[in-house]
């Protein structure tokens, strides 16, 4: 994220909708950023759930969308790198009552945080996972990231990326997810429809956000301004239903990205067994 692109608006200034859930002085993200876009979408679904700060939780690791955790006037915690997922177990476990949402970037839950990510998936622990996959770490210099596409220029692959990158939904899934989406940064419809469906999900939720990063990306691989990357990614968009999320092409060199829910089922959730485990262990402790 470029410092010089950076802008800050006095919340006094602003009149704005959501201005009792967020701190608006904190959105400090580069304009045309998909970033805030997520935010505000997250908001307006615990709105509209009707849920307040002691109902919900935000995580997030390291990164640009790491920051967002201080753009919400409820219990939020900017946790150390790759770390957000443990966190937030932590914070399920300790409270279940807890909506528990973790919103971070691809590099700081696929990267070093990819282990946390598979393992929460296959505990089925009760939390929504949003990851905004910018295809690059963002942040800390444009270097490649583990969704950056074969071919990509990235600070640390000036002459393309050899590396395949993660097929982020597919992962999930075959992690052990219990929902599992993926959605352009654009589509607040079909996003916050996706959000509700991962909040009242009683698993492990895993939406991916497509927001490429125009300047550390875009500029790299001559993609343009955030006008025209939005375009870039929108002529790309399939949108499709009941397809087999291994299958769930996201290749930017093809021009096609399979967009939809991929999963949608039910499971008993990790706070849940643990529960069972404590009243039978005092039980047994009871009968002696």
């Amino acid at each position: 994220m470029s410092p010089s692109n950076q802008i800050s608006i006095p919340p006094e200034s602003v009149s704005h909708p959501l201005m009792d859930m967020l701190n608006l002085n904190r959105f400090i993200f580069c304009p045309g950023c998909l970033i805030g876009t997520v935010i505000t979408s997250i908001t307006s679904c615990l709105k509209e759930r009707g849920l307040t700060s002691k109902d919900y939780a935000i995580v997030s690791g390291i990164g640009c969308t790491g920051r967002s955790s201080g753009c919400f006037k409820a219990p939020a915690f900017h946790t150390t790198h790759g770390r957000a997922i443990p966190f937030a177990t932590g914070i399920k476990l300790a409270n279940p009552r807890l909506k528990v949402i973790v919103l971070s970037g691809d590099g700081d839950l696929f990267a070093i945080g990819g282990n946390h990510f598979i393992h929460a998936a296959r505990r089925n622990v009760e939390i929504t996972v949003l990851c905004v996959n910018n295809n690059i770490y963002g942040m800390t210099g444009g270097q490649v990231a583990p969704t950056s596409q074969i071919g990509d220029i990235t600070a640390t692959t000036p002459y393309g990326n050899a590396e395949p990158p993660f097929n982020l939904v597919s992962l999930a899934a075959a992690s052990g997810a219990t929902y599992v989406a993926r959605w352009p940064g654009y589509d607040t419809l079909r996003l916050q429809k996706s959000i509700l469906k991962s909040i009242d999900n009683q698993g492990f939720s895993f939406i991916e956000v497509l927001a490429p990063c125009f300047v550390q990306y875009g500029s790299k691989n001559k993609l343009g301004d955030a006008i025209e990357m939005l375009d870039w990614l929108k002529n790309q968009i399939r949108i499709k239903t009941d397809w087999p999320p291994h299958q769930a092409t996201l290749d930017y060199r093809k021009g096609i990205i399979i967009c939809g829910e991929f999963v949608e089922e039910e499971r008993e959730g990790f706070s849940k067994k643990i529960e069972k485990i404590r009243i039978k262990a005092q039980n047994k402790k009871g009968v002696k």
